[in-house]
C-alpha cells in the first residue's frame, strides 16, 4: 500500500492518470539528455516536448540533474511569451541493488535543493551500502520526492519477484507503460505492460509512464 507521504504529493495524482495512451503525448516520465547518456541537448529535448504538447514532463538523466535548469529556463521563456508548456518534474535514474540485482530507480518531484540526493549527482553510480535499494529509497523521501521501479522488465530476475522486492524496501510505485521491443516509434509492450499495471494495482502502488529516449526524437527511445 502506498505510504500516506506519497498519497499527498503532488505528483502522485498526475501518475493516478496513467495509462496505455498517456505516453508519449500527453506524460513521460523518464528521457535522457547529454548530460548523462542521452543524444539531445536539454534545450532541444525542452522544445521536442513543447511541439508535442506534452502536459508532464521529467527528465531522468543517470546520476545528474544539469537539464534540469536549461529546460525549465525553455519553459520560461514560453509561458513569458504568452503560451503553454508542460509542468516540468525534477527527476534523476539512479542505479542500486535490488534482491542482489542491479536495477534502476527513478526519484521523481523532489525538492529544488535535493542535499540528501546528492551522492547519487555526481554522474556515476554510488559504491558500498548507498548502493542498496532501501538507502536509494530513504534518500528519495528525504529529498521530497517520490521513488519508482524503472522498466520492470528489462532486469534478469522477473518483473514480479523485483515488484514484489520494490514494494517491501518501500519503493511507491513502478514505470508501467514501456516500449521494451523498442520500436522506431514508441509504443507500450501490451502483455507485460497490463501484467506489471495489474501487480501494483493490486498493491496501492502508483503507475508511471516514459519513453526512456536517448536517441534524436522525445517520441521513441
Amino acid at each position: 500500500m502506498l505510504r500516506a507521504e506519497a498519497q499527498q504529493h503532488p505528483l502522485a495524482a498526475v501518475l493516478r492518470e496513467v495509462g496505455p495512451e498517456s505516453c508519449p503525448t500527453r506524460f513521460n516520465f523518464h528521457c535522457h539528455t547529454l548530460c548523462s547518456d542521452g543524444s539531445l541537448a536539454p534545450e532541444e529535448l525542452a522544445l521536442q516536448a513543447l511541439a508535442i504538447g506534452l502536459e508532464h514532463l521529467a527528465v531522468t538523466d543517470h546520476h545528474a540533474l544539469a537539464s534540469h535548469d536549461r529546460i525549465a529556463a525553455v519553459f520560461a521563456r514560453e509561458r513569458n511569451a504568452g503560451r503553454t508548456a508542460p509542468t516540468l518534474w525534477r527527476g534523476v535514474e539512479i542505479s542500486c541493488l535490488l534482491e542482489g540485482c542491479l536495477v534502476h530507480v527513478l526519484g521523481l518531484g523532489f525538492a529544488a535543493d535535493p542535499e540528501p540526493l546528492a551522492p547519487y549527482l555526481q554522474g556515476e553510480a554510488v559504491v558500498g551500502p548507498g548502493l542498496r535499494a532501501e538507502a536509494v529509497v530513504a534518500a528519495i523521501r528525504a529529498a521530497g520526492g517520490l521513488a519508482l521501479l524503472a522498466h520492470p522488465a528489462r532486469y534478469r530476475l522477473p518483473h514480479q519477484r523485483l515488484i514484489a522486492a520494490a514494494a517491501e524496501v518501500g519503493l511507491d510505485g513502478a514505470e508501467v507503460w514501456y516500449d521494451y521491443t523498442m520500436a522506431p516509434r514508441w509504443s507500450p509492450t501490451p502483455v507485460v505492460c497490463e501484467a506489471i499495471a495489474r501487480n501494483l494495482s493490486d498493491r496501492g502502488l502508483l503507475h508511471s509512464c516514459g519513453t526512456d529516449t536517448h536517441g534524436l526524437t522525445l517520441r521513441g527511445r
